[in-house]
């Protein structure tokens, strides 16, 4: 079973009751009381769903390439030819001087997006803002001088199990397609697709070309963006995954606000998720809450006093299950104001009060190594605090780091990734990342490198 990003938008739908109050369910008692058509809702919600097209330009590469033997005898060619490479989804307006957000895989690598909107026209469109925490990005269409329909946000808050929803996009660039469904669980946290794994799931038909489409309730509100779906075929099997719309909201109000990067609460502190085995130590009934396994100096959690070994039971009134879970509860809440956070310590509850702040991002001097190295084609950054809550480093790290790599890099060939924080190359200590571009300018047959990646020291020797 493997998880499908959606590149489509899917739906969700159950007959249901039309409610006297917005949150009010109700079991039906009669065929009257039962909607046989959601055609009101989609007439509503149908003008603010889009299509997204993104295009790339990619060097076509012969794998024969490779092969050493090949390139002695033929040689290396020159340039190769470049082709287009087209990717489709969907959107959503959300502001109505032209605002869309998507997903960022839909985009991401893009030179060129457009976006059609339901009425067939169709409309260049910038790149606002990209966030691949949370895979997702905000368009703004070029030119434009009128008014667009727009969707509201739902609270996903109130979105039980059960509720009926309508998903809208445009599978497999049918055309936009309207399905529905049910929810069919919440806070779904295992599905291994976002930094923030904290998922709506459906059994909406979702397929390829879905991807950044609407989920929307019987008031014609958005419950989340169509992202994902576990299937072994490529197709839907009736298991979906949506980003709540509450996160949604946040990396909107970024783009709005005019950030290039979402602004987000900072912690400060690593939480570890509550195995049986420390469930059995601490004394727990369950498995259950976030274990403090480090806290940051002059951070929001070390000012607040939590400590490592407390276990984070809730937030805001809200419980914790795990790590992730407390993750979209912290980052959903709102900048400058605090966070009510329960622990237990040493058997007892524990309330602490946390300041909402960003993490400070001073001194990041990104560069990316272009001399002839093992770190070829690799960006590196000094480590900041913000740095290090974004990739998720130990946060007493300290050096610089793997932010990003250039495709067909040599570093990727050697094996570097994102996230690698490297230490010292040639038994020099990198501290800073004019160390590292110094190291690389050396012509050395033998590259003596240490690097931290997941919390492991590793030393690599390379050539000789």
């Amino acid at each position: 079973m493997t998880i499908v990003r959606a590149l489509s938008a899917f739906a969700v739908s159950v007959l249901f009751v039309a409610p006297a109050v917005a949150q009010d369910r109700v079991v039906p008692t009669s065929p009257s009381q039962v909607r046989l058509s959601y055609a009101p809702i989609v007439q509503r919600v149908q003008p603010a769903v889009v299509n997204v097209y993104a295009a790339k330009m990619v060097q076509n590469r012969n794998p024969l390439m490779d092969d050493p033997m090949f390139r002695r005898f033929f040689g290396v060619p020159g340039q190769q030819p470049e082709q287009m490479q087209r990717s489709l989804g969907s959107g959503i307006m959300v502001d109505s001087n032209g605002l869309v957000v998507t997903n960022n895989h839909v985009i991401e690598g893009a030179d060129q997006v457009k976006v059609s909107l339901s009425d067939k026209r169709e409309f260049e469109a910038e790149i606002v803002l990209k966030d691949s925490r949370t895979d997702l990005a905000v368009l703004r269409l070029k030119d434009v001088k009128e008014k667009f329909p727009t969707l509201d946000f739902s609270n996903s808050d109130d979105a039980q199990i059960g509720d009926v929803v309508l998903a809208i996009g445009n599978p497999f660039g049918v055309g936009q397609t309207v399905t529905h469904g049910i929810i069919s669980a919440l806070a779904r946290t295992q599905a291994g697709i976002t930094d923030y794994q904290f998922f709506i799931q459906t059994d909406a038909a979702i397929n390829p070309g879905n991807s950044g489409g609407a989920l929307v309730d019987m008031n014609g509100k958005l419950v989340g963006i169509n992202t994902a779906i576990y299937s072994r075929s490529g197709g839907s099997v009736g298991i979906g995954f949506a980003i709540p719309s509450n996160m949604v909201r946040v990396v909107v109000a970024s783009a709005k606000g005019g950030g290039k990067a979402v602004q987000r609460p900072w912690l400060g502190a690593r939480l570890q998720t509550v195995t049986p085995e420390i469930a059995e130590t601490l004394g727990l009934a369950r498995p259950t809450g976030a274990l403090v396994s480090s806290v940051s100096p002059n951070s929001p959690a070390a000012k607040a006093g939590l400590k490592v070994s407390d276990l984070v039971t809730g937030i805001d009134g809200q419980t914790v299950d795990d790590p992730n879970t407390f993750d979209y509860r912290f980052a959903t809440r709102p900048l400058g104001g605090t966070a009510a956070i329960d622990i237990q310590r040493g058997g007892k509850l524990v309330k602490l009060t946390i300041p909402l702040e960003v993490a400070p991002d001073t001194g990041r001097d990104e560069i990316e190594i272009k001399s002839r190295s093992p770190f070829q084609g690799a960006k590196v950054a000094n480590i900041s605090p913000a740095l290090a809550d974004e990739l998720k480093l130990d946060s007493n790290v300290e050096g610089i780091v793997v932010t990003d790599l250039a495709e067909n890099a040599p570093a990727a060939g050697v094996g570097f990734r994102k996230g690698d924080v490297i230490l010292a190359v040639n038994g020099q200590k990198i501290a800073k990342t004019g160390d590292l571009a110094k190291a690389a300018l050396d012509q050395s047959r033998v590259w003596r490198i240490t690097v931290i990646r997941g919390g492991q020291q590793i030393n690599v020797t390379l050539g000789g």
